[in-house]
Order: C-alpha cells, then structure tokens, then sequence
C-alpha cells in the first residue's frame, strides 16, 4: 500500500469512506483555478450561508371549498349539514358549520366534514343516512360508507343530497398580514 492509499485511522474510526480526487502538489497558498470544492449547507441552512431567519415561515399553502355558493379555506374544518353541530367533545380547532337546504330531508343534520391535514384534503362522512357521493375528475364516482373518509384532490365534487354539491379548491397561497403599528 503506497501512501496516498494508506487508510486514515481518524475516516476508519468513524466509518466514512472518503474517496478524494486530486492534482499534482503544488506549493503552500498556490490555487489551482480547476479545482471545485462543494460542501453541503447544514439541514435548513440558505445557500447564502446566512442562517435562517425563524420569524420568516412560507406561506402555508390551503385548498378550500366551494359550498352553498360560498368559497371557504380550509385553514379549519367544514362540517356541512341540514343543522350541523359542533363537536361534543372540544378537541383541534373549532369546525365552520354550513348550513344546506334540504327539503326533501336527503341531508343528515351533520352530514360531511372536510378538512385539510398538511397538505391534503380529506372528506370524512359524518353517519349520515343517505351517503356521500364523491366524484373525483376522471374517475368513477364513489359512495362513502357511514363514517368513511376519502382524500379528494382539487376538483372533486361532494354531493350530500338535495342538489347540495360541494367542490374541493386548489390550494391558495395565503400571504400573511401584519398588524399595523401604531
């Protein structure tokens, strides 16, 4: 084994496997305007090297839903019903509750609750008697069974009776406001 190949105790201690590409030797302070030296920036780091600033956050990116000709985000849940409730039991956030006609009563009191989780979107039927149709573009509609969830993509219609149809929005980017000083 020459000494250029000679294993560094130190990399082998460790268990890193450097494989160093190089030139000729050259003198002390000497560069060499071939050669390219790339490190990685820390997880999170900018390219700029700066660290980040932790105030700055992108902007989350929501859907939203078109229901009884509204356009609602989704930054909380939507429960949708004839006389949609809130929950029983106070847990997350606190849901908006769309109120739907129904004059033939195919609407369940709370019949389908959408939400958003990170980045999807999930339909969730609530019990509801009649069912929830889903029709996502492209595909063959589906019927929720009782408690069942589905997560919908942008342009899927719900339709929960009674000619109520909801559509699932693409994702909104929200620019966050600051307060102004006073």
């Amino acid at each position: 084994m020459t000494a250029a190949q000679s294993p560094d105790p130190w990399h082998e201690r460790h268990g890193i496997d450097d494989t160093v590409v190089g030139r000729r030797a050259r003198p002390s302070g000497a560069v060499d305007a071939e050669d390219t030296v790339l490190r990685v920036a820390p997880q999170g780091t900018p390219a700029t090297g700066r660290e980040p600033d932790a105030s700055v956050r992108p902007a989350p990116r929501l859907h939203g839903v078109r229901v009884a000709g509204q356009d609602l985000l989704l930054d909380a849940p939507v429960v949708v019903g004839r006389r949609p409730a809130g929950p029983r039991v106070g847990s997350g956030p606190v849901p908006r509750l769309v109120t739907v006609p129904s004059p033939r009563h195919e609407v369940s009191g709370a019949h389908v609750d959408v939400r958003q989780q990170g980045g999807i979107v999930v339909v969730t039927d609530l019990r509801s008697t009649n069912g929830t149709r889903v029709t996502e573009p492209g595909r063959v509609p589906v019927v929720l069974r009782q408690g069942e969830s589905l997560v919908a993509r942008a342009g899927t219609i719900v339709d929960v009776g009674d000619g109520n149809l909801l559509e699932i929005l693409p994702p909104q980017r929200i620019i966050p406001t600051k307060e102004p000083l006073l």
